[in-house]
């Protein structure tokens, strides 16, 4: 009996072994669906739409960019955790994953509910612009306003929980500022209110601050960080301005969900990696104000996104409210 037991979960095993891989092997049979969880023309709307048709080509079917906008992330995110975990529905990461869960009821953890995939690109650096129509010229002139007139200075965010609104927390928390915060779907509508003049101003994500800057559409004011940057060396940074601890830059990301099989996993890391190590993929990600990872494993993307969180986690903390 103990051997004839040992058969059968022999050969149970032997059948498991033949069975669970058939449909890795075979993978991608079909569509890939991207989750973008923004609007289009935002952070990581932009990026993925330039990776989609050589990423398609590589793979050898069709990727489909579906954005599902809303909750800073939260309902994109959401329905990829729902999806079958076979590889054809892909959640594309960004900031907002590991800044939600400080500030907003999520029920799902970004890292551990999901299985990383890897890195797209990392940045771009946030820039504070100022309506074309509004009056200011420096930070000061933004600060001393908002101070005269509490509450009349209003500025644009992608989310009650994005980058945006933590840099308009803090700025508000350290000058003594008095800046409203109008929460709007994602990058692209806070930057269209900027541009309509319905909003003085906002912090901007590299790319469309300076689309809006260069063509006389909104002004520049300063960028979110310690070092000016190579693409805009002109520009002053918030740590010159006196404000060191506001800095702020994007990524994007891709992962499954959790139990996609680690075939699958390789097969879309592999082909990912190959699309952006490419001279022409770094070349479109420069003028976004992004750069490529020259190491991309899922290991990476995991470990970066829990350093990030835990710093997102100390921001929430000191200068807005944490969910405990």
């Amino acid at each position: 009996m103990p051997y004839l037991r040992a058969s059968v979960a022999a050969a149970v095993f032997c059948i498991l072994q033949a069975v669970a891989p058939v449909g890795a092997q075979n993978y991608p049979a079909r569509p890939i669906t991207m989750v973008v969880p923004f609007p289009p023309g935002g952070l990581s709307d932009v990026p993925m739409r330039i990776l989609a048709p050589d990423l398609q080509a590589e793979l050898g079917v069709p990727i489909v960019i579906e954005n599902k906008p809303g909750g800073s992330g939260v309902v994109g995110a959401t329905y990829v955790l729902r999806a079958e975990p076979d590889g054809y529905t892909i959640l594309v990461n960004s900031i907002s994953d590991v800044q939600n869960l400080h500030y907003l009821p999520v029920s799902y953890s970004a890292i551990d509910d999901f299985t990383p995939i890897g890195m797209v690109a990392d940045g771009p650096p946030v820039v504070l612009v100022v309506s074309a129509a509004a009056s200011y010229r420096t930070l000061s002139d933004i600060i001393e306003a908002s101070k005269k007139n509490p509450k009349e200075v209003s500025f644009a965010t992608s989310g009650p929980a994005t980058s945006p609104a933590i840099a308009i927390n803090q700025l508000n928390a350290l000058s003594g500022a008095n800046i409203v915060q109008v929460p709007y779907r994602g990058t692209a509508p806070a930057a269209a209110a900027v541009l309509s003049g319905e909003i003085q101003g906002a912090f901007l994500y590299y790319a469309t601050a300076k689309q809006l800057h260069d063509t006389g559409k909104a002004r520049a004011i300063a960028i979110a960080g310690t070092t000016r940057f190579p693409g805009w060396p002109e520009l002053p940074t918030m740590a010159e301005l006196g404000y060191p601890d506001i800095v702020h830059k994007g990524f994007v990301g891709l992962s499954a969900p959790s139990k996609t099989p680690s075939q699958v996993i390789s097969i879309l890391n592999n082909a990912l990696n190959t699309v952006i190590q490419t001279s022409g993929f770094r070349q479109r990600m420069e003028p976004l104000g992004m750069s490529v990872p020259s190491q991309n494993t899922p290991e990476n993307l995991s470990v970066y996104m829990r350093a990030e969180t835990a710093k997102q986690g100390e921001l929430a903390k000191k200068f807005g409210k944490s969910t405990p």
